[in-house]
């Protein structure tokens, strides 16, 4: 996490940019300070306004207090003497104001020596670090309510105080920006041009930041792009996010992509959502064998029933036996929901003692419990895979669906 010290609000809005974001904007040296203890935060960017005998001095403070701590200084003018003197004080680096692209670079060689530090010497016992809870919400039929459930689901978890990434793969059609009120700058289609190098600054910079806490990515605005995004480059964003968040949800499109199969290879927690009718109880236990198939271990699946209390001939009981599936949460339906979806609120936060509300919680509750990093996954899929596995698998997929061998 970084914090940007300045009290000008223009300069606060040109540097947050450049910083990436989720950044947070402090006015004063102790209120730096004071945050500057939280080991999450790993950068410091001091803006133009600061006084700079202050900024030195706090400087070397800092230094002493947490060396691996990054501070990028940002001055109107350059000149030698401001280099040694920043130098000296324990700055990492001094970029002029007007150059963004400079400070991006400079904020992402700070946090990779801030890692290497860590790592060197910081890092807590492998055994008890924790990789974040990846929950892939997923149905093979349209109309199920992915979107609400994701979007919902991660507000109700950020709420709870943890830090929750939402990443929209539904990469033609998604609809997270629109149910979240988020009017995307950047989307998943510029994590294109970081495909290979993409790190924590590069995630953060993906990122628009939903008022919740939330932090989502969301899907490309022009359909056609999502052709140009690899299934490599969703592997990567998530890889990354695993180490910079406490839960990534996965909102899906209602099919089998590259894209999906992807998130599906690091998905703790797969979360399967059916209504009561024919089409996705079918579309379900399609789903189930293909999961099979691919040898996801059933015990991370969780059934959901969405509208659970639909009058419409089928019950929660009938799907249970016609997928043989326990489901591990029922969703109430109400008109309430669509109302609030049509807001772009979330029912979570409108209606927090709603019955659907709790539904969602209760669910959050269930899923989120992470692995600690190093050990291995409580089934025979490992985490990261070849960077042709997903292909592979799709394949595989679509020759046993259509008769042939697989």
């Amino acid at each position: 996490m970084a914090l940007l010290l300045t009290t000008d609000a223009a300069a606060a809005q040109t540097l947050s940019f450049g910083i990436g974001a989720g950044t947070t904007v402090l006015d004063s040296f102790p209120e730096v300070e004071r945050h500057a203890q939280d080991a999450t935060v790993t950068l410091v960017v001091v803006g133009p306004d600061a006084d700079l005998d202050e900024t030195l001095t706090f400087a070397s403070r800092l230094r002493d207090q947490r060396p691996e701590l990054g501070i990028v200084l940002v001055r109107r003018r350059l000149d030698t003497g401001l280099l040694v003197q920043a130098m000296r004080a324990g700055v990492r680096e001094v970029v002029k104001y007007d150059d963004l692209a400079a400070l991006t670079d400079a904020c992402r060689r700070s946090d990779d020596v801030t890692l290497r530090l860590l790592g060197a010497d910081h890092a807590p016992d492998a055994a008890n670090r924790r990789s974040a809870s990846v929950l892939t919400v997923f149905s093979g039929k349209g109309g199920s309510g992915k979107t609400t459930l994701s979007t919902n689901i991660s507000v109700a978890l950020a709420t709870r105080g943890k830090r929750v990434c939402l990443v929209d793969l539904d990469l033609m059609f998604g609809d997270v920006a629109i149910a979240m009120q988020l009017f995307p700058e950047r989307s998943m289609a510029d994590a294109i041009a970081l495909a290979g190098k993409l790190d924590r600054m590069g995630v953060e910079s993906l990122v628009s930041r939903h008022p919740s806490g939330v932090e989502a990515v969301l899907a490309p605005v022009q359909p056609g792009i999502a052709e140009t995004i690899s299934a490599e480059v969703v592997t990567e964003l998530l890889t990354v996010a695993r180490g910079m968040y406490d839960v990534v949800v996965v909102d899906t499109p209602p099919s089998f992509t590259d894209h999906v199969l992807a998130a599906f290879d690091q998905t703790e927690a797969f979360l399967l959502l059916c209504t009561l009718d024919v089409p996705s109880i079918k579309n379900l236990k399609l789903t189930i064998e293909m999961m099979e198939l691919l040898r996801y271990s059933r015990e991370r699946w969780h059934l959901v029933v969405n509208r659970a209390d639909s009058r419409v001939g089928l019950t929660v009981a009938d799907v249970e036996k016609m997928v043989g599936l326990r489901s591990v949460v029922q969703i109430p339906s109400d008109r309430l929901v669509p109302a609030s979806l049509n807001r772009g609120v979330s029912i979570v936060t409108e209606h927090p003692k709603h019955a659907v509300s709790a539904a969602i919680r209760k669910l959050g509750e269930m899923v989120t419990v992470p692995a600690p990093i190093g050990q291995p996954a409580p089934d025979d899929v490992p985490i990261t895979e070849p960077k042709s596995h997903g292909r592979s698998r799709r394949s595989s997929l679509l020759r046993k669906a259509s008769g042939g061998s697989a």
